[in-house]
């Protein structure tokens, strides 16, 4: 092992686009992220797997989330389909730490395992983290989160002004000071917000810091995104931006346009809180004199999300749902969607920022979280570690979820186990200190969405249609499609991802459609009667 062992901080924050923070182009406020940022380095084709639970799966476990058990989300497919639950053919990041000696927790979003109401042997201290806080499943509101657990026993009594994100920054810089003070051993710490996933939920004075800001609207706003990104030599200039969504009316056009700036508003306010909660981590990490020896990584588990909720009020009828309270904690009835009536932001609201601002989040890519075009899988990728000898700007080669736990492995000299599958992934160390690392293909399939890059050629399919052909050297947001003209490349690309895919337990779309017939996509409120 290494004579000095770092510290490694994993911070995972769910559905947040490409250019959403500060330093990949947005008017977003996020100062700490753009400061780790700045004396680090920044990834510009860092990729994820275009879902939040299958995402979760990859990055703990080196592997492809097919391989875990996980491969849509945590629901069980039926005997035909995937477990929905976190497998023991793999190995967690705290897993393999723990048993080199690292304490290791978790603060924040666990979304492993269908088991909400009990431990299965796969929750978090079931599976290597010594302690944890947070939420079991995949969304909560940010004032009363159901499934809020304190290692395998729920939370108890929530502070009056409780508010997800800042408690998980303060209980993660707790976890810091508290480490520092009782052991010399260094620690992983797994830090998964759940923001800014909807709901729409910040406190009004969050939201009056971002007041204003989007009266412009999407179309001028996406524009200047794609001018700072190309400014600050995050992407290459010759791109052009995608265009305005289909679907999405120009803002010009735009009818309720107080509340779609609303809508924005929020989102923008759960991005900063985020922002500050990792200022929270950071100065814990200054104080105790660890910032230094300590490897911090931060990405997002898939690209904007361009969900609408339906309307209507929660069912009081029927047992309480996971997602949605049907009371606030002061009795007031909670209205679910995207109701243009409803102001989004307070406890009594449940409404999404929809594809309009998913759109705006993505940019310059287009599509969305669910789907593997670049604006579902692209996502920013920080790495701030002052005593590694890091390259500090902006590192272009491309990486994917599964390069994470071989980075950590080849920086910590921690031990990989036998017993499980063999690791997909490949060190970034390399790249991170400047030397660009052999190219490697990146393989990607979600809902029957698919793609494999292999050097700049990428072959990608959004489900049912045919495969498309893109030279991303050249056109980065996949706007000129050339698989009529190269089928020779087509032919050989698609057979080579299916190999991947029959070794990789990729099951067809058709095969682990819902029993139910939903199939993919949809908001659903999964039932739970007995969490607080």
């Amino acid at each position: 092992m290494p004579q000095t062992r770092p510290n490694i901080v994993l911070i995972m924050v769910d559905d947040m686009g490409y250019s959403d923070l500060g330093c990949y182009g947005g008017e977003i406020d996020t100062p700490n992220l753009d400061a780790l940022a700045a004396g680090g380095v920044r990834m510009s084709q860092f990729y994820n797997t275009a879902r939040c639970s299958p995402a979760r799966a990859s990055l703990l476990t080196g592997l492809h989330p097919h391989q875990t058990g996980i491969g849509v989300l945590v629901e069980n497919d039926g005997p035909l389909g995937y477990p929905g639950t976190i497998n023991n053919r793999c190995a967690t990041m705290a897993e393999v730490l723990g048993a080199a000696g690292y304490t290791t927790a978790i603060r924040g979003k666990w979304h492993l395992t269908g088991s909400l109401h009990t431990p299965d042997g796969h929750w978090p201290t079931q599976r290597g983290f010594d302690s944890f806080w947070g939420i079991i499943n995949g969304a909560a509101s940010y004032y009363d989160p159901a499934t809020l657990t304190c290692d395998t026993e729920p939370a108890g009594e929530l502070p009056e002004d409780l508010y997800l994100t800042d408690e998980l920054g303060r209980r993660a810089a707790e976890f810091v000071t508290d480490h520092s003070e009782a052991s010399s051993a260094p620690f992983f710490l797994y830090l998964p917000f759940n923001a800014p996933h909807w709901p729409l939920h910040a406190p009004p004075e969050a939201i009056a810091r971002t007041r204003g800001r989007y009266r412009e609207g999407w179309d001028v706003l996406r524009q200047r995104r794609y001018q700072r990104q190309i400014e600050s030599g995050l992407i290459d200039g010759s791109w052009p931006l995608s265009e305005r969504d289909a679907d999405v009316v120009p803002w010009a056009e735009t009818a309720d346009t107080d509340w779609q700036e609303q809508r924005m508003e929020v989102y923008a306010a759960q991005v900063e809180l985020m922002d500050a909660a990792v200022g929270t981590l950071v100065e814990a990490l200054t104080r105790t004199g660890q910032l230094d020896d300590t490897l911090i990584m931060f990405l997002s588990d898939n690209g904007g999300c361009a969900e609408e909720i339906p309307t209507g009020w929660v069912d009081e009828l029927s047992h309480r749902p996971i997602h949605t309270p049907t009371r606030t904690r002061d009795g007031r009835r909670v209205r679910r969607g995207n109701d243009t009536t409803v102001t989004p932001g307070g406890p009594e609201t449940f409404a999404s920022y929809g594809k309009p601002w998913a759109n705006l989040s993505n940019t310059p890519f287009r599509e969305y979280k669910h789907w593997v075009h670049e604006g579902g899988i692209a996502t920013p990728m920080i790495v701030h570690w002052p005593g590694g000898g890091l390259h500090r700007g902006t590192d272009h080669d491309p990486h994917q979820l599964p390069d994470v736990l071989a980075t950590v492995l080849e920086i910590t000299g921690a031990d990989y186990p036998r017993d499980v599958l063999p690791l997909e992934g490949r060190s970034m160390l390399d790249s991170w200190r400047g030397t660009p690392t052999p190219e490697h293909p990146l393989y990607f399939e979600h809902e029957g969405n698919a793609a494999i890059r292999i050097g700049p050629w990428k072959l990608v399919r959004k489900y049912p249609g045919d495969w498309e052909l893109y030279d991303l050297a050249s056109d980065r947001t996949e706007l000129t499609d050339l698989s009529a003209k190269h089928p020779d490349r087509v032919r050989v690309m698609s057979a080579q991802w299916q190999e991947w895919a029959d070794r990789c337990d990729v099951l067809p779309r058709e095969q682990v459609l819902r029993a139910t017939g939903a199939g993919f996509g949809h908001v659903s409120d999964v039932q739970l009667s007995s969490w607080r």
